[in-house]
């Protein structure tokens, strides 16, 4: 029952309302708090036992009663960065920071266009993500989040028109979604070195080459209706750009080229530049 309650309040309290998979309102609470090292958890905008016993934590501090409820005192209590909410209640522009600024990231993470670190300060790569969401949604893309903006991210998030084929057979590691205080565009598939890669789906490749010290070797096929599907990390290609490929047939090979821990595949899907979760196109 007091969980249920210190839900009900939170609704109030924070504005915020169900999103898809946690709320941008709890999402930039835990980065208040990671702030003051009182939250170790993922930010995932879930309310949970952790944050809400960083919450007390934090209102102990403060000299607050420990309720795990972030009403208006609490938040005052984190300073400017807690008069920042909700999301909504400003235009937000480079360089500004608060409560607001970290919402925003969350959920146009969400949306499909991560930001990098959710830390409530809105610099080059938040001012980036934000400018090719509002050209994905038909919005003047100025960088800067206003009513229109904030409409559309209140909208679902985007989903595949398409279905797509497991690339590899496997287990999933890392899961598309929040991971620590950062977002994970895409699936991983450890598997050993030199695993056969199969196309997710019949298309175009359009991309075959060193993507870069964070995709390393990375192919990328379109598939029409603006899909995209890429793979990562691979220790060779298989295909070159301008080949068509059919569902399933090899593309690349399993390594551990660029910023990568172990052999392991990094699959995105991508829709007209957003990143989608590739398990909803299974």
């Amino acid at each position: 029952m007091a969980t249920l309650t210190v839900l009900g309040l939170l609704a109030v309290v924070l504005a915020g309302g169900a999103f898809a998979a946690g709320n941008p309102e709890v999402a930039a609470l835990q980065v208040g708090l990671r702030g003051r090292g009182l939250y170790t958890g993922t930010v995932d905008g879930v309310l949970g036992p952790g944050t809400e016993s960083a919450v007390r934590r934090f209102q102990r501090r403060a000299g607050l009663p420990a309720n795990g409820v972030p009403g208006v005192r609490t938040r005052r209590a984190l300073g400017r960065y807690g008069k920042r909410a909700p999301l909504g209640g400003r235009p937000l522009v480079l360089s500004m920071r608060g409560w607001d600024v970290a919402a925003l990231q969350f959920a146009l993470a969400w949306h499909g266009f991560p930001s990098g670190t959710f830390d409530g300060d809105f610099g080059s790569h938040t001012y980036e993500a934000l400018r090719r969401f509002q050209v994905r949604e038909g919005i003047t893309a100025d960088g800067m989040a206003g009513p229109e903006t904030f409409a559309a991210l209140r909208g679902p998030i985007p989903r595949s028109p398409l279905r797509m084929a497991r690339p590899l057979i496997g287990p999933i590691g890392d899961a598309f979604g929040p991971r620590g205080n950062r977002f994970h565009a895409g699936l991983d598939f450890p598997a050993p070195k030199g695993a056969a890669v199969g196309a997710a789906r019949a298309g175009q490749v359009e991309f075959a080459g060193w993507g870069g010290s964070s995709w390393g070797n990375l192919v990328v096929i379109a598939h029409g209706d603006g899909v995209r599907t890429l793979y990562a990390h691979l220790s060779r290609m298989a295909v070159k750009p301008g080949k068509n490929v059919g569902s399933g047939s090899t593309i690349g090979y399993v390594g551990s080229s660029g910023r990568a821990t172990g052999p392991h595949l990094h699959f995105e899907v991508t829709v007209r530049g957003a990143n989608v979760d590739p398990l909803s196109t299974f």
